[in-house]
């Protein structure tokens, strides 16, 4: 049982992780208790958003972080889960409505009154979002950070770590987000639901060529894990070809389950136009 507890402890103690794991857990359940009953999300969006920030507290905040910078393949588990899973929960829950409910009153006030601010993230948001930009962003990191010479660095610096882990998971919001982004017009470039699943099949495509590589690579590429030592007796050659399968088989997978919930809805938006065309009141515009 102590083992147990003792995975939960830290390995590397982060206000910054912790401040906003715990506090985006709050601010959603205080705008879950703010909003009127047509506004909540229902239970499964809810589940969702929480199991995604959960995941991302788990392996950056536990134990699973320490196996993470002394096994290659725990590394593609956490990356897996910091880029991909756990930012595919958050955007698919669509939290926005209910974490502005929650964001307390006075900084939703002092943000309003910095115009200049808002002009300007809204500004980057809406490049980094852009197509194009937002594929680059994605399977570019992942490829940036698997450099051998720049993996070595990250792994031995505490900061570059941590500016890894960080760019993989706001970079796994943004792209997400962008993919998923279907309730009222905001500040997302709205994209064609064809648009997405396009995207999502071309980053698909590289993340499945860097994946093979490194699972079919006939000699250690990562050789940092032998300077600080493996956390289990395994051989680093099969070190690297099981993160190798973790970066090519279930990032693939998520891009062919995110183009699948795309396509759903695709068909309801489809079907509610229809609906609404094929309405008597279609007919009569006038008509009040």
């Amino acid at each position: 049982m102590s083992d147990f507890f003792f995975f939960f402890v830290p390995w590397e103690f982060s206000w910054l992780v912790q401040l906003t794991i715990w506090g985006s857990l709050l601010i959603y359940w205080n705008g879950l208790r703010l909003s009127r009953p047509d506004q909540l999300p229902g239970f499964w969006p809810v589940l969702a958003f929480v199991i995604g920030v959960l995941l991302m507290y788990l392996v950056t905040q536990t134990r699973f972080d320490y196996w993470s910078q002394y096994m290659f393949f725990v590394h593609r588990v956490q990356h897996l889960v910091l880029h991909h899973a756990a930012p595919f929960l958050i955007a698919l829950s669509m939290p926005a409505a209910v974490l502005a409910r929650g964001m307390p009153q006075p900084i939703k006030a002092w943000f309003a009154r910095r115009t200049l601010l808002k002009a300007g993230w809204v500004g980057v948001y809406r490049f980094l979002q852009q197509p194009f930009i937002a594929c680059l962003l994605f399977v570019g990191l992942i490829a940036f950070w698997l450099t051998p010479e720049i993996h070595f660095d990250a792994m031995l610096n505490s900061n570059l770590y941590w500016i890894m882990n960080w760019s993989m998971a706001l970079d796994g919001l943004l792209f997400w987000w962008l993919m998923f982004e279907h309730g009222k017009r905001g500040i997302t470039p709205r994209l064609g639901y064809g648009t997405r699943v396009l995207l999502l099949a071309a980053v698909m495509v590289p993340q499945i060529i860097i994946g093979a590589s490194i699972t079919f690579a006939d000699r250690v590429w990562f050789d940092v894990y032998a300077v600080c030592g493996r956390a289990w007796p395994l051989a680093p050659i099969t070190d690297q070809h099981l993160g190798g399968l973790i970066t090519w088989i279930p990032a693939a997978m998520m891009s062919v389950v995110g183009a699948l919930i795309v396509l759903r809805f695709w068909i309801y938006s489809d079907q509610g136009t229809r609906a609404k065309t094929s309405s008597p009141a279609a007919d009569y515009p006038n008509v009040r």
